[in-house]
């Protein structure tokens, strides 16, 4: 504990970073349709936009643990909430002031994707570095704000567009970019300690790819990735399906029931988990992300497909953090790169299970339920990962028995 010191602040400011990534990664996609209308861009070179963002973020993921520790965490964060407020001020202005609408949109999307990726690298290990006394609840509270920015962006987005236009999108651009810029001010005056200030050295690539835990942690990330989007990514159709409303209801109606219930399952730990155990909480919902996977697979009610979806956000909602929990807990010093390559493991995860299902999907002739079903590996896999934890013999390089 560094006497003194409140890192309220710095608490708070992270949990405000995750919103600023859920606009980042969420706002762009419900201006597609516009997009198109209005720049007479073809849809194939908009859906380029999402894919764009994904590989930047990845990048960065990758390239960031080269970097942070050398110009710092305080740096680093203030670069990230500047690229995100650029790029989304960018969406604005670059569209119209460049002869091509989409290089400008390209622009915008490259410069605040940086900030995104940054974001997803520097936030845990921050709030991990401040002197909590429940590091898992601070960590599951924080990341079910992304739930919660996710579910604000679409839900004041859409309020916006109904009272004053679709074609006003410009301005909100601007009201989302106040997010970045005042949270980055938030972070210049709070106080952040490195992971290192603890007394650690931070673990070399070497280091940490001798150790078996890290290996299995990163299992555990890829599939915690894998199995909330593998479901997430298709919600809309299931509602589109089940209710008989339109994409645009449907997209409402989907995702936004999935993040709104794996929020919830985020913040039930971040609330009451000095009174849960993680592991049991974790394992639970491991087989809870299960049986929902074969809920929707079997079950052939088009609605009761979409309350399976739902559910499974609740089910996915403690994999993520608790994954990023427990690396932390029994990695000793695994430090930024430990972080960084999480965040890539669980990206990776993020697009290798949609894919995946969508595959499946149309070997078997565009039956999304045959997806699924192939997809419940994911969640097997993690539950495998837990259970090999327990397994590994304490001992080796950067390995704890904490588990």
């Amino acid at each position: 504990m560094t006497a003194g010191v409140n890192y309220r602040k710095t608490i708070y400011a992270c949990f405000v970073g995750y919103i600023v990534q859920a606009i980042v990664n969420n706002f762009v996609p419900l201006l597609f349709v516009t997009f198109q209308g209005s720049y007479g861009i073809p849809l194939s070179k908009i859906t380029m936009l999402i894919t764009l963002n994904f590989v930047i973020q990845l990048l960065v993921d990758l390239l960031s643990a080269a970097f942070v520790d050398r110009i710092g965490y305080r740096a680093s964060i203030l670069i990230a909430h500047a690229c995100a407020a650029v790029g989304l001020v960018g969406l604005a202005f670059l569209p119209d002031l460049l002869t091509d609408p989409f290089a400008g949109l390209l622009i915008s999307v490259v410069v605040y994707a940086v900030g995104g990726g940054l974001l997803e690298v520097l936030v845990s290990p921050i709030i991990e570095a401040c002197p909590t006394e429940n590091k898992e609840k601070a960590m599951s509270l924080l990341h079910s704000f992304y739930c919660w920015g996710h579910v604000g962006v679409v839900l004041i987005s859409t309020l916006f567009f109904a009272l004053f236009g679709i074609e006003n999108w410009k301005i909100l651009a601007l009201v989302w970019a106040l997010f970045p810029i005042v949270n980055g001010i938030l972070f210049a005056g709070a106080p952040i300690r490195s992971l290192k200030e603890e007394g650690e050295s931070g673990m070399s690539l070497r280091d940490l790819a001798s150790s078996k835990v890290f290996w299995i942690m990163m299992l555990m990330m890829l599939s915690a990735g894998a199995s909330e989007q593998a479901v997430s990514q298709w919600a809309s159709t299931f509602a589109e399906a089940g209710l008989g409303v339109t994409k645009a209801v449907g997209d409402l109606a989907g995702p936004m029931a999935f993040a709104f219930l794996m929020g919830t399952s985020r913040l039930i730990y971040g609330k009451f988990g000095h009174r849960l155990n993680l592991n049991r909480f974790m394992a639970g919902s491991c087989l809870l992300c299960i049986f929902c996977y074969l809920w929707i697979a079997w079950i052939p009610v088009p609605f009761l497909g979409l309350v399976g979806c739902a559910v499974c956000g609740f089910s996915v909602g403690i994999l993520w953090p608790g994954t990023f929990s427990k690396a932390s807990a029994a990695i000793r010093g695994g430090g930024t790169m430990m972080f960084a390559l999480l965040a890539l493991a669980g990206d990776l995860g993020c697009t290798s299970g949609p894919t995946f299902a969508g595959l499946v999907s149309s070997r078997f002739g565009n039956d999304l339920h045959t997806g699924i079903l192939a997809a419940v590996i994911f969640p097997v896999l993690l539950l495998a990962g837990m259970v090999l934890c327990r397994k590994v013999k304490p001992g080796a390089a950067g390995e704890s028995g904490r588990m």
